[in-house]
């Protein structure tokens, strides 16, 4: 630590801090453009200017000077900065005067005033009049993609965007051409940007140039309502905050969450928004003659319990998909046990997890802030890049630092990052063949449900397992076996014990018709064998509604209070930003609500009550936004044997269309095509 002189103030900083960080830390603010935290330095904007006691007679740039720079005073005092003298207060009006030369008077239309960062440091460091006259400099706007909206005369270079697509996304679609007063931001060629992360510029962008193109002259900041919630697109559990008007949700924007998302979102995440307002199910339905007919719930209800009366508890089944919260798994599972059925699963698409091998066997152990950890890394049966593009951002991160190795088994693609390919198949997870140098302490196996979802995925589990433990990824304190998962209910669902009982069938039997009577919670991504009855509960006229014989409409998860578990274990709570439309209602309400007329009524009736079983029967979940200790392995042995030569392939081909809310989303529809485009494209 380092002790410095901030406006007569002494502190201890790191040596490596910049000088605005040391000012902050102080508590001293400093304005800034073009400086973040987490990208490169760039001295673009000048606005951090301060004065330095002992150095060159004018203000000095803040953030492109780093503490261990400065020199002590004659008779050894701290460095000393200021922040508020009339020097800094005359070159910062004298910055912000250049910024504001070429800059349209564009506030009124904006879309972002109210919190854009020019005004806000305009008017707190700026003054109220400018000595230039001359015409404004004029600048086309650049099509970069159906994400991002461009007007580009409002730019002041600051090159955030150029900076975060070249470092952080890894894509390099951004850059700078021209000198001078020609200069201007563009992808080039002006195609659409190719990152999974594109949409992050717009909030890096602090002016109103870069703008999230679905959400165009919809709104204003202060017309909304801010509700913190937890991402379910994937299943990193990413921190968000919506948005909403009235009961409608506008937009959706990152927190941060050093752990988890630092301050990123995919684009999936931050545009499904459109998706939440269509083809949504709003009333109960039921078939009659083949067609599908609105019902009431009683309706609904006295039709399923006909069914399952009429059936043996073994021809009874439950499946979960892969957006549900742990209230509702919970609430299904102690329905299933009231029925007497060991029929029930979450694993849609025939992944091979159980929570018979233990915690351990399905959670991402390393934690995803562990990665920052890790001196080695082999990728098996995944793409990060299209099953969790944040999670792939960190792993680049680690990569940029050096001294990292990567080895992929599975598919070849571009994950922003260079790695050694290894092999396609099972026949390349060898001990010997993938073994991390010597000098490695901390290495880390990643699992795919590509390698985990086909019939010999246990046997792939536990090879992986010996792998791990060969190759001392499993050692000690350190365990960096670490499965990636793609569904954001799976973790908590596999907690709750929700698979198949001794004598119980899994989901792919019971879709080929194990079962006379199929409780379908939200699983749209298992085709169904015509036969059974099928009674679907979900948000959404998507794939498991068109195979259903009764509808029961619930809630999205912007719509509901929802406990959910991330990938690596993480509890996590999403608070409900908006209602359900229409006859819909949350799904542990439904649960209970049709518990009473199956004749086995759940005891609880109210969330809180539901939430007070939930911890009573398993405590973890009410360590919120902590990760339980103490995950173990079960023993695999004899598992190993058993496996194909079959390559591996990514459980996700179109990272766009994931689930049923992306599947309704027009704005997901235009980025899957573009998406397919460049495919094919390169292709040829």
């Amino acid at each position: 630590m380092t002790k410095v002189s901030v406006d007569g103030k002494i502190i201890d900083v790191p040596a490596d801090y910049t000088l605005l960080q040391a000012c902050e830390e102080a508590g001293a603010e400093i304005p800034r453009f073009c400086f973040h935290e987490r990208l490169s330095i760039a001295g673009n904007c000048r606005m951090c200017l301060i004065e330095v006691k002992g150095g060159p007679p004018k203000p000095q740039a803040s953030c492109a000077m780093s503490v261990r720079d400065l020199r002590p005073g004659p008779n050894g005092e701290p460095p000393a900065m200021f922040t508020n003298t009339p020097m800094v207060k005359k070159a910062r009006e004298g910055v912000m005067e250049f910024l504001l030369i070429n800059h349209p008077l564009d506030c009124p239309i904006c879309d972002q005033g109210g919190e854009c960062d020019l005004q806000d440091q305009a008017m707190a460091f700026g003054v109220d009049s400018s000595r230039y006259g001359e015409s404004k400099r004029a600048v086309e706007d650049k099509y970069i993609g159906p994400l991002v909206k461009t007007s580009m005369n409002r730019c002041i270079h600051c090159t955030r965007c150029v900076r975060f697509t070249a470092e952080v996304a890894g894509t390099g679609d951004m850059g700078a051409i021209g000198r001078g007063e020609d200069m201007e931001i563009t992808t080039y060629l002006e195609s659409a940007m190719e990152s999974e992360l594109q949409g992050n510029v717009t909030d890096l962008c602090p002016v109103g140039a870069l703008l999230p193109a679905p959400q165009s002259f919809r709104a204003r900041s202060w017309e909304l309502q801010k509700t913190q919630s937890i991402d379910v697109m994937d299943a990193v559990g990413s921190a968000i905050r919506i948005d909403t008007r009235g009961r409608e949700v506008m937009r959706i924007l990152p927190r941060i969450n050093e752990a988890v998302n630092e301050e990123w979102i995919s684009d999936k995440t931050r545009q499904i928004v459109d998706g939440l307002r269509t083809q949504r199910l709003d009333r109960p339905y039921l078939r009659e003659n083949g067609r599908l007919r609105a019902a009431t719930w009683q309706e609904a209800f006295a039709a399923i319990a006909a069914k399952v009366k009429a059936a043996p508890p073994d021809k009874i089944g439950a499946i979960v998909g892969d957006l549900a919260s742990v209230e509702e798994i919970y609430a299904l599972k102690n329905l299933m046990r009231a029925i007497g059925t060991p029929n029930i699963d979450c694993r849609q698409d025939g992944s091979k997890l159980h929570p018979k091998f233990g915690r351990a066997s399905y959670l991402f152990n390393a934690s995803i802030a562990g990665i920052d950890d890790a001196d080695a890394l082999l990728i098996v049966g995944s793409n990060p890049r299209r099953e969790a593009p944040v999670l792939n951002a960190r792993i680049r991160k680690r990569w940029l630092r050096g001294n990292f190795p990567i080895g992929v088994i599975g598919e070849q693609a571009d994950l922003t990052y260079a790695y050694r390919y290894i092999g396609a198949g099972l026949e390349s997870l060898d001990p010997a063949a993938v073994k991390p140098p010597e000098s490695c302490k901390k290495p880390m196996l990643l699992i795919g449900q590509g390698a985990l979802a086909r019939a010999d995925g246990a046997a792939v589990l536990a090879r992986a397992m010996d792998v791990a433990k060969a190759g001392r990824a499993i050692a000690g304190d350190w365990n960096g076996f670490s499965v990636l998962h793609t569904a954001a209910s799976r973790v908590g669902a596999l907690d709750l014990g929700f698979a198949p009982a001794e004598g119980g069938i899994d989901a792919l039997a019971m879709a080929r018709g194990g079962v006379d009577v199929l409780f379908n919670l939200g699983a749209d991504e298992i085709e169904i064998a015509s036969g059974a009855f099928v009674i679907y509960q979900g948000s959404h006229g998507d794939l498991g509604a068109h195979r259903a014989d009764v509808i029961l409409p619930g809630a999205a998860y912007t719509e509901k209070s929802g406990t959910f578990v991330n990938t690596e274990g993480r509890v996590q709570l999403g608070e409900r930003a908006a209602f359900p439309p229409g006859a819909a209602r949350e799904d542990w309400a439904i649960l209970r609500a049709l518990s009473d007329a199956l004749g086995c009524k759940l005891p609880f009736n109210s969330l809180n009550a539901l939430r007070v079983a939930l911890y009573r029967d398993y405590p973890h979940f009410a360590m919120i936004d902590q990760i339980a200790p103490g995950a173990k392995f079960e023993s695999m042995d004899g598992l190993a044997a058993s496996a194909d030569k079959t390559p591996f392939k990514s459980a996700v081909s179109d990272f766009y269309l994931t689930n049923p809310i992306a599947r309704a989303s027009a704005v997901m529809a235009e980025c899957s095509a573009l998406a397919l485009g460049r495919a094919r494209q390169a292709a040829e």
